[in-house]
């Protein structure tokens, strides 16, 4: 009896040393390799990209050089205009009066000029028979040079009355297009307040401010490639540098000038000017191939990014697997000892009670 109890304590002895233990076999399964692609960071292309807005060389916006109505406005937007066309006109009532008083008091002052001069004529021819005194002489001399004078402060002021009137005739500076219409016939406008705004096709420009870190090297190379909303480029004519930086904002002023072609931008377009340098911008995005990126959208690859000190390492993307959660095959190995102890713990019992009937 004693011999049997033995027995039956090694045998669960050994059972629960056999649950303690790792089964032979049971590791994790190894993950399946994925299929990766290299995300890289994008890139705008070389040089240093800048935004801007074209401008004409020649442009003016005309205003009124004198006050009035608008009588009548001969141009409109878009339209194609000569130098010294007729633009705009205004009333002339009040500028035209103006010139004829001023003609009349040019007559008044030449008639008196001619008077005084003849009087000192005859005073000059009587002074050499001692027949008037050096005195008069000198008088008659006197009122022929005021004489004089106010004839020419009369023709004067009617220059002056005359160029009022011609500013009720507002022209062309030079060929160009008409690019702005303020004014309507029935207004009424004052000097200074604009009326038209003309500029000339041909000569076109860009400006704009780039850091003074870049000024050197673009002064040092000074190209640049013009690019427009549309997708046409083309290169530049000529690149100004300007010689000071602006005191306000501290950056330099850089002025490109464009090539007269066909199908040149108007002015107001806005273009990026491109200088080929070299920067140390940082990239701000990054690309992926189109490949992989319509599979993200498919939910077939799934994407993942490290960063290091400094810099954005390339991304690696893979199938989107299912990963097994961490520690699930000890859970498994613990669920299979389990199985097999519980076994082993129902036979010790059967027996036990065998020998518990036989006694």
């Amino acid at each position: 009896m004693i011999d049997l109890r033995k027995t039956l304590l090694a045998t669960g002895f050994l059972a629960l040393a056999a649950c303690g233990g790792e089964p032979a076999g049971t590791t994790t399964p190894a993950l399946p390799a994925l299929d990766t692609i290299e995300v890289t960071a994008a890139s705008n292309g070389a040089g240093s990209r800048w935004d801007g807005v074209v401008e004409a060389v020649r442009q003016a916006e005309l205003t009124a050089q004198t006050a009035g109505r608008v009588t009548a406005v001969l141009v409109d937007v878009n339209t194609r205009v000569a130098q010294g066309q007729v633009l705009l006109r205004l009333s002339a009532v009040e500028q035209q009066a103006g010139a004829n008083t001023a003609r009349a008091q040019v007559r008044a002052a030449e008639a008196a000029a001619a008077e005084a001069e003849a009087n000192y004529r005859r005073f000059s021819a009587l002074a050499g028979g001692q027949f008037v005194s050096r005195a008069q002489v000198d008088q008659a001399r006197a009122a022929r040079d005021s004489a004089v004078a106010a004839r020419d402060a009369a023709r004067a002021q009617l220059a002056q009355a005359a160029q009022q009137a011609d500013y009720t005739v507002v022209r062309a500076p030079y060929a160009g297009i008409v690019s702005a219409r303020l004014v309507e016939p029935g207004e009424s406008v004052a000097p200074g307040q604009p009326l038209l705004a003309v500029y000339a096709p041909g000569a076109l420009r860009i400006q704009v401010q780039v850091p003074q870190s870049e000024a050197d090297a673009i002064r040092a190379r000074p190209q640049a490639r013009i690019e427009l909303a549309g997708g046409e480029a083309f290169d530049a004519a000529q690149v100004v540098v300007f010689p000071a930086a602006d005191p306000v904002t501290h950056s330099v002023g850089v002025r490109v000038l464009l090539a007269d072609m066909p199908g040149a931008p108007a002015p107001g377009m806005t273009a990026k000017v491109v200088f080929p340098i070299a920067t140390n911008a940082a990239p701000s995005a990054v690309s992926l191939p189109a490949s992989g990126a319509d599979a993200a959208r498919r939910g077939q690859w799934r994407l993942r990014h490290r960063r290091q000190p400094g810099c954005l390492a390339p991304a690696a993307a893979g199938p989107a697997q299912r990963r097994p959660r961490r520690g699930a095959g000890r859970a498994q190995a613990r669920r299979a000892r389990g199985r097999r102890s519980g076994g082993r713990s129902a036979g010790a019992g059967g027996a036990a009670q065998g020998d518990g009937a036989g006694r």
